[in-house]
């Protein structure tokens, strides 16, 4: 028996309009040993994933009711669970929008089920170890392992991470690439090396996630704190 089916159970929310998309989709990732709930419009997925417990979301990016970017940036204002974001064009447009709604990665339809397969356990590996909800509205007490940059402290043990005394609610992606930063204080870090150890992609992958990853990164640890070196990267300011 292949060792595909031995993929630890997690429960999938697929949004799909295309019935037939929805239905090849949730037999492939079951094949997986995945368990899918599945919806044909944004609204219905967002009762659905309120109802339940989910540890990842797949969403088109044109839903009717509700489309994929308002259905991420309402299941972000609660959560942090792992979104990977479906579209039937690679435009830039469609993929900024997407990642600035608040989701983790992106594929473009036809996907490829064993490329799908990759990124969902990718981006699942990298929740792991996550919040999967903001952290409660109190100031953290850091403790003696705890890395300070300004007014930023990161504890890499608790995975706290403050600003100014008050915590700061990173989705699962975001989190990764600031201990990454904080790993490397001072430290220019290109595209690629952020796809291959943040993203964990074993190809390379498009850097506009990374791009529009520092952006999300900056708006909530200050704007300051990472520097663009242009035509290398990024690094966090000491």
């Amino acid at each position: 028996m292949s060792d595909s089916v031995s993929e630890p159970a997690a429960v999938i929310l697929l949004v799909e309009d295309d019935e037939v998309i929805r239905r090849t989709v949730a037999m492939a990732l079951e094949r997986y040993g995945y368990e899918v709930s599945a919806a044909a419009d944004g609204l219905t997925g967002l009762e659905l994933f309120r109802e339940g417990r989910h540890d990842l979301l797949l969403l088109d990016l044109m839903l009717p009711a509700l489309d994929g970017i308002g259905l991420c940036r309402r299941v972000r204002e609660s959560s942090m669970v792992p979104v990977l974001m479906m579209s039937a064009r690679g435009d830039s447009l469609d993929v900024v929008s997407g990642l600035e709604a608040g989701a983790d990665d992106y594929v473009v339809k036809p996907v490829d089920t064993a490329v799908l397969v990759a990124r969902i356990r990718s981006l699942l590996r990298r929740a792991t170890f996550a919040p999967s909800a903001p952290p409660a509205a109190r100031p953290a007490e850091p403790d003696d392992a705890a890395l300070v940059f300004g007014d930023l402290s990161i504890d890499p043990r608790g995975l706290d991470v403050c600003r100014g005394g008050e915590p700061v609610a990173l989705a699962p992606t975001e989190l990764r690439l600031l201990l990454e930063f904080a790993a490397n204080p001072g430290i220019v870090l290109d595209r690629q090396t952020l796809l291959r150890d943040v993203w964990d992609y074993g190809w390379d992958g498009d850097s506009r996630v990374v791009d529009l990853c520092v952006q999300r990164l900056r708006k909530k640890i200050g704007s300051d704190r990472i520097e663009t070196v242009r035509g290398f990267g990024y690094k966090l300011r000491r």
